[in-house]
């Protein structure tokens, strides 16, 4: 027969309501007193219901995380990092994969009733001033992981995407490109990503520094990133010598394609990706590395502080980050060669051809 709280008591001599204390009130219980109440207990196998001291407290031990879109590498890495703080802490996470508005408010609409969630983990996208209202009304902390607006949230880590953005810029410029592209998906989805302030980002650094011509190149989605790109670059009449890919993972295939149509990295396009993911390093893709694995573990350890009434020593941070050069960037080849007339000229079976005069 499983032992009760009644057999823990009488066994350590103490009543019932110390028993229920030393489990879920040890402050207020002796350290001594406390030690034999848990060696009884260990003694008898007793275990306290986790859903019973979380009645008696008023929590959850559960911490919901809100994802933006699929789950990617970028998800995956939160993922391992909050789990590498909670696992031992006795709190599960929940996923909530948000893609759309309706998702969005059918979460917030339900929050309340349920109130399963002791604290909120918002990754890479904003909230609406209506729903941080609501999350503070109810004693709710909200962390931000890649914010958008990070003075929403009573904690955050973030990298600065602008200024990760123009380090990929500023290289290729230094290496001597001036006619440099940008890839990436638009967005259809109402959620603000603060991954788009790279775009912004681009496009400003481009425009401030003289001789350099930015062009986005905007990919529907649904569409094949690798197949746009290569379809804007063949039908220019002056193509870019650089192109920065909005992540990895569609920049990564751009080596397998391009190739098939005589474009040689970086002898003729220099690429740069986002983010230093899975296999990044092997193809020799020059990139930006960002850690969200760390930044997860630090947004648990911040949500925890939270919701035991400490406040983080830092309430907001600034993640770093990394230019990892690689062989995917080079100079110009008509830079190298000092033929200033080089140019691509795209032949009639759509396969391009360097003419160096």
């Amino acid at each position: 027969m499983k032992a009760s709280v009644n057999d823990v008591a009488e066994r350590a001599g103490v009543s019932v309501s110390t028993v229920s204390r030393a489990f879920t009130r040890p402050e207020l219980v002796s350290e001594r007193t406390r030690k034999k109440v848990l060696q009884v207990a260990d003694e008898l196998n007793f275990s306290v219901s986790r859903s019973a001291v979380a009645l008696k407290r008023g929590q959850t031990f559960r911490i919901a995380l809100l994802a933006g879109g699929h789950i990617d590498w970028f998800s995956a890495r939160i993922l391992e990092g909050l789990n590498s703080v909670l696992h031992d802490t006795g709190y599960d996470f929940s996923i909530y994969a948000i893609t759309h508005d309706e998702e969005r408010a059918r979460f917030f609409e339900q929050l309340p009733v349920r109130r399963n969630a002791d604290a909120i983990i918002v990754s890479s996208f904003n909230l609406s001033p209506d729903e941080t209202d609501r999350l503070h009304a109810m004693g709710i902390p909200i962390v931000g992981i890649n914010a958008v607006s990070p003075g929403e949230f009573d904690a955050s880590i973030s990298i600065d995407d602008t200024a990760a953005i123009q380090i990929l810029v500023r290289h290729l410029v230094a290496l001597g490109h001036r006619r440099i592209a940008y890839l990436y998906e638009e967005a259809i989805s109402p959620l603000r990503f603060s991954s788009y302030q790279r775009v912004t980002g681009f496009t400003q650094l481009c425009d401030e520094l003289d001789g350099v011509t930015g062009t986005a190149i905007a990919v529907r989605h649904g569409d094949d990133c690798a197949n746009v790109a290569i379809t804007t670059l063949l039908s220019q009449p002056d193509p870019p010598t650089a192109i920065c890919v909005h992540q990895d993972s569609w920049a990564i295939p751009l080596f397998f394609r391009l190739p098939r149509y005589g474009i040689r990295i970086p002898d003729d396009l220099s690429v740069t990706g986002f983010d230093d993911s899975d296999f990044a390093e092997e193809v020799g893709l020059t990139t930006v590395r960002q850690l969200p694995r760390d930044m997860a573990a630090t947004a648990a350890r911040m949500a925890l502080d939270l919701i035991n009434g400490r406040t983080p020593e830092h309430r907001h941070i600034t993640a770093p980050v990394q230019l990892m050069l690689r062989s995917s960037t080079a100079a110009p080849r008509a830079g190298r060669r000092g033929a200033r007339e080089a140019r691509w000229l795209r032949s009639s079976s759509t396969r391009w051809y360097r003419r160096a005069g």
